[in-house]
């Protein structure tokens, strides 16, 4: 519903190989971290965000959007749905092409707020799992 087939194949193929995931720690017990290492495998860069900035995967974690020096193409969102919005709203300043909210993080009004300004956005879905199924 908040991500059509098109939708999840274009974020997933064709929008970009930088992924910042909001909510990536080092804790390996943390869904966040097993996806990330799918994403990894699947070709992607990861860039870890968490107040911690802890490496993650080998690659060096940000406290926020923000902070991160380069361009990124989607932001993976791993908070509360509460928090999400927010971070929404920092995906779009800082130039994000698209937003994934994660299982079970489902913020109605943030996904028509990015819609709005233009990005793709997934909601309430995984892309481990859609990496999967697109083979």
């Amino acid at each position: 519903m908040y991500g059509d087939h098109d939708t999840v194949r274009k974020i997933l193929t064709e929008t970009g190989d930088t992924w910042a995931v909001v909510g990536l720690s080092s804790n390996q017990s943390r869904a966040a971290y097993g996806v990330a290492g799918v994403l990894q495998r699947f070709g992607k860069r990861i860039v870890p965000v968490h107040p911690k900035a802890e490496t993650v995967h080998g690659e060096p974690g940000y406290a926020s959007l923000a902070d991160i020096p380069f361009p990124v193409d989607v932001v993976d969102v791993f908070v509360n749905s509460e928090l999400a919005g927010a971070v929404a709203e920092e995906a779009t300043a800082v130039g994000a092409k698209a937003v994934w909210f994660q299982l079970g993080v489902v913020d109605e009004a943030a996904y028509e707020r990015v819609r709005g300004a233009g990005l793709d956005m997934v909601m309430d879905k995984c892309p481990a799992i859609e990496l999967n199924s697109l083979r």
